[in-house]
């Protein structure tokens, strides 16, 4: 079970004893679930037991619904959260650096999120400072409730996305993924995210994340046994010794140097593994010229 792996890994992180733990467990979706959610449950008290504080639903609200009352509730007590799914692996020197990174950023207003997460990027590999990107990853993040505050969930102002070309290849991060395809689908019903919502929020406001420059967590979720995903097109998880990473050097000031972010950008697009997921990528393309086009 993912869980297990993701509260050991947690556990032995460096600093984790000085962290509040609350855990948030969705009700089960229909009654072939209830042994799974009640497994769940089992494995965060045995491993957690009374160190931890539990909030239970009897009834499935979903992913998005569920994480952002989670992180309004733990923002509205404590000023910041870090935010874990149940599939992530993390680097014992996880917590140390999500701590110092809110702790140093916390009054830099510009600055929206932490992210624990880094693309697979070769010319990051000797670099042990952090670096600053100008949007959202939701694979181990953090967050201070003065950011959060601006989470809009109804995604307003996005409606420039669909008639302003050069800000909606911003927000697709020079046309590297079709985010502004996948807020369109939130909109339309199609999907339920809160990350593409917290992405826009970040963007409109012109906010920017601390990124590691190599990854402080490994998703182990592509295996097909999630609801929200398979990653069979892209390959935005990889094998790293997460054992033997440094905490990263925080940047004193928080600045998006232009290279750094365009070689990110170039690995985000050799994500698209296969044909099959450039195809994708332009059908997507193609759908989204269509609601440009035949929008009233």
């Amino acid at each position: 079970m993912h869980l297990r792996m993701t509260l050991l890994s947690l556990l032995s992180c460096h600093g984790v004893d000085k962290s509040p733990i609350i855990v948030y467990c969705d009700g089960p979706q229909t009654a072939k679930d209830v042994p799974s959610v009640e497994e769940t449950r089992y494995v965060a008290r045995e491993l957690l037991g009374v160190r931890a504080e539990y909030h239970y639903k009897n009834t499935n609200n979903g992913l998005a619904a569920s994480i952002i009352a989670g992180v309004t509730d733990v923002v509205s007590r404590y000023g910041r959260a870090i935010v874990i799914e149940d599939d992530l692996e993390l680097a014992p020197q996880f917590i140390a650096y999500m701590n110092q990174a809110l702790n140093y950023y916390k009054k830099f207003n510009e600055v929206f999120q932490v992210s624990a997460y880094m693309f697979d990027v070769a010319e990051l590999s000797e670099r042990k400072e952090a670096l600053f990107l100008p949007f959202t990853v939701s694979w181990g993040w953090a967050t201070w409730k003065r950011a959060w505050d601006h989470f809009d969930p109804l995604s307003g102002g996005s409606d420039l996305l669909r008639t302003d070309k050069i800000l909606r290849r911003r927000f697709n991060l020079n046309d590297s993924y079709d985010y502004s395809s996948m807020l369109e689908d939130q909109l339309a019903g199609h999907i339920d995210s809160w990350a593409i919502r917290w992405y826009w929020s970040v963007f409109k406001a012109k906010g920017v994340v601390v990124f590691p420059p190599k990854s402080l967590v490994r998703n182990r979720g592509f295996d097909g046994s999630g609801t929200h995903g398979r990653g069979l097109l892209r390959k935005f998880t990889q094998d790293l010794e997460i054992d033997f990473l440094d905490i990263p050097i925080l940047p004193p000031i928080p600045c998006v140097i232009s290279d750094l972010y365009d070689v990110v950008c170039i690995e985000i697009r050799r994500s698209k593994l296969s044909w099959a997921g450039k195809i994708v990528d332009l059908a997507r393309i193609f759908m989204s010229s269509l609601k440009l086009w035949f929008r009233p």
